[in-house]
């Protein structure tokens, strides 16, 4: 019997526009932003930001080094943000629908401090809540040192939840992400991006 709902958070919570980030990150000078940038996983110094191995700063200085220029935190943040497209009202009241009914919500996401600091903030949702508000726990990456499709970050979740695989439903956009917590006995939906799955995700927790 599910208990607990495992949510990505880009991709499902908010509609992704990965074009948006890459354009942010080209005016800012870097040439191969589409090449660097990932709907999904990270690499170079954007996978270290996400994994934990640098820290927002760290990132900061280097991509300064990368594009030639000094480059604010501010224009760092504001390019990273343009991953957000939007954040669909009808997934955030059927957040608090889920709690109310019973189930634990749990964030499990590959994301970064400046991300976060809208994502955390009394902005995110427009009614002075930050994303915590929505959720029993968070999951996240950089605070982790560990990203999806990794089996580890399940596992990790799991213990310090002291839940059961087959307790849990696991959304996400990534098939990748998805495919790595079905092997360790968790169910998956895998919904596309931006897709409305607050009516499908029901047929899971029957």
């Amino acid at each position: 019997m599910i208990r607990n709902i495992i949510f990505d958070l880009g991709g499902v919570i908010i509609t992704l526009d990965q074009s948006q980030s890459v354009r942010r990150f080209e005016a800012l000078g870097l040439k191969d932003a589409e090449q660097r940038l990932n709907a999904y996983t990270q690499e170079g110094i954007f996978g270290d930001l996400e994994g934990g191995k640098i820290d927002a700063e760290m990132f900061r200085k280097e991509f300064s080094k990368l594009v030639g220029h000094e480059v604010t935190h501010e224009q760092c943040a504001y390019a990273w943000q343009g991953y957000a497209k939007e954040l669909p009202v009808r997934n955030l009241e059927t957040l608090t629908r889920l709690r109310q009914e019973g189930y634990r919500l749990l964030l499990l996401s590959n994301t970064n401090p400046y991300m976060m600091e809208w994502v955390g903030s009394d902005k995110f949702d427009g009614r002075g809540h930050s994303v915590d508000y929505y959720f029993d726990n968070m999951y996240l990456s950089y605070r982790m040192k560990l990203m999806k499709p990794n089996p580890e970050i399940f596992t990790r979740l799991l213990m310090a939840e002291h839940i059961s695989p087959e307790e849990c439903l696991f959304l996400d956009d990534g098939p990748r992400n998805v495919a790595a917590a079905s092997q360790i006995g968790i169910n998956t939906f895998c919904p596309e991006n931006g897709a409305d799955w607050t009516q499908d995700i029901y047929q899971f927790l029957k």
